[in-house]
């Protein structure tokens, strides 16, 4: 099969041989081609930046307040590795400390059957609210308002007036008062 011959099969079935691949001088003009198609994408990002400015002006934050307050940051819950008490300590205020015990004085007796207050010695430090909820705890009862005085002897007395549907008298003898 001679060169002629050999051409004209390879243009019928359509593949190139390898006397036909693509010429240096069309693959250096390609390269060519892709960089100038390159520096002008590169040239023309410049101008859009040049048109722009490099110079920013930055909006800024119109300040009313005269102190300036930090803000906010995240706070992470605490995770202690072990407790730095070793026994939490028990309220040294229960209610079987803050009543110490009912007086069962002819004027507290007065109080029972005329205004429906009972009348007890309390702990010192014991406030109205303690001794209310103290009351409540003890006896079931509902109490309506607490007055206290501290008498001259050092010690708290408080004065319990009970809700009107409480009848004192029935609780001073539940108690043992009476």
């Amino acid at each position: 099969m001679g060169p002629k011959a050999r051409k004209e099969a390879l243009r019928k079935t359509g593949k190139k041989g390898p006397a036909q691949a693509e010429p240096a001088a069309k693959v250096e003009a390609r390269a060519k081609q892709e960089a100038k198609s390159k520096a002008k994408a590169e040239a023309l990002k410049a101008k859009k930046a040049a048109l722009r400015g490099n110079i920013s002006t930055r909006k800024r934050k119109v300040r009313k307040q005269v102190t300036f307050r930090r803000p906010k940051t995240l706070k992470t819950p605490r995770k202690p590795k072990y407790p730095r008490k070793s026994v939490p300590s028990r309220p040294k205020l229960d209610q079987f400390t803050i009543i110490k015990y009912p007086l069962t004085t002819e004027s507290a007796m007065k109080k029972i059957e005329e205004n429906n207050t009972l009348v007890f010695i309390t702990a010192l430090k014991a406030n109205k609210f303690q001794i209310k909820t103290a009351v409540k705890k003890l006896y079931d009862i509902d109490v309506a308002k607490v007055n206290t005085l501290i008498r001259p002897d050092g010690q708290k007395k408080a004065y319990v007036r009970l809700a009107p549907d409480y009848d004192a008298l029935d609780i001073a003898n539940k108690i043992g008062i009476i």
